[in-house]
């Protein structure tokens, strides 16, 4: 009876897991430095580089694209480039020994045979002439392969008008809770959280160093941005279902599409479960 029990409480949590509703924490950031958002990206620019921030994603995606506008190469000294959250600063630079290896493998089947006839005396003696034969048959596996091994760059060279993409950390990954927040709000439960630089929970930036032309004489700057809003919102407030359409054909089934997707707002996702928590 006990073991009944056991596999019955098993299966509801497994239902009520499976039926969990879900929802999102909508961060929206402001930037204190001259970076303005242009398209899809949000863009700082010196007279040697330009640096694109696209924060939308779980978590906050603090990847970068930095583009060399100029004749001569950058070098983008990793040792001495940092991502800060909350005055925590990070490496960009961990002097990490990376690998990566290919292999191709074939395989073949061979075989043999041979017959021949064979005259004698059969079980009722009588002449008899009989075929025989006889196969052989066997496979061969053969592979090859290399791996390569190689150190993390010190020093970044990006060519005359050419980018580098730098991906290593993202923002948050932690849920921010408040008293003003619902945690599992409906339609009508739903409220913003304003914040400025002085109270705000994620203030982040990225240090660069970077030099033109040379390995010495590095300029430096950093891009700052803060947590000015958080939202938590439910889902049928974040997505909506519609028909993809591409070179005038449509999806035949709806797809989810995030409904407010911004370069400057980044969001993290979560469900209810068997949460009873308000805030």
């Amino acid at each position: 009876m006990k073991t009944k029990n056991f596999y019955l409480t098993i299966v509801v949590l497994i239902f009520l897991t499976s039926c969990a509703t879900s929802y999102y924490q909508v961060y929206q950031t402001v930037s204190t430095d001259n970076i303005v958002q242009k398209g899809n990206s949000l863009v700082y620019e010196d007279e040697n580089c330009k640096i694109s921030y696209d924060f939308w994603g779980d978590g906050g995606n603090m990847s970068f694209q930095f583009y060399n506008k100029t004749d001569k190469n950058i070098y983008l000294n990793m040792a001495e480039s940092f991502f800060v959250v909350n005055g925590i600063s990070y490496n960009y630079f961990k002097n990490r020994e990376f690998s990566y290896s290919t292999s191709v493998g074939a395989s073949t089947m061979k075989s043999a045979s041979a017959s021949k006839s064979v005259t004698g005396i059969n079980y009722i003696d009588l002449l008899q002439t009989n075929s025989i034969s006889a196969s052989n048959a066997y496979g061969i596996i053969t592979s090859k392969g290399y791996s390569v091994t190689f150190n993390e760059e010190r020093i970044l060279c990006i060519p005359s008008h050419t980018s580098k993409i730098i991906s290593e950390y993202i923002i948050n990954q932690t849920l921010l809770r408040d008293c003003e927040l619902f945690k599992y709000p409906t339609k009508k439960q739903i409220k913003t959280k304003n914040y400025t630089k002085a109270n705000s929970p994620l203030v982040f930036n990225n240090r660069l160093t970077y030099s033109v032309g040379q390995k010495e004489n590095f300029l430096k700057f950093e891009n700052e941005f803060f947590v000015s809003e958080i939202t938590n919102l439910p889902e049928s407030e974040m997505v909506e279902k519609k028909q993809e359409e591409y070179c005038g054909q449509v999806s035949s089934l709806p797809l989810k599409f995030f409904k407010s997707v911004s370069p400057s707002k980044f969001y993290i996702h979560y469900t209810k479960g068997l949460d009873t928590w308000k805030h």
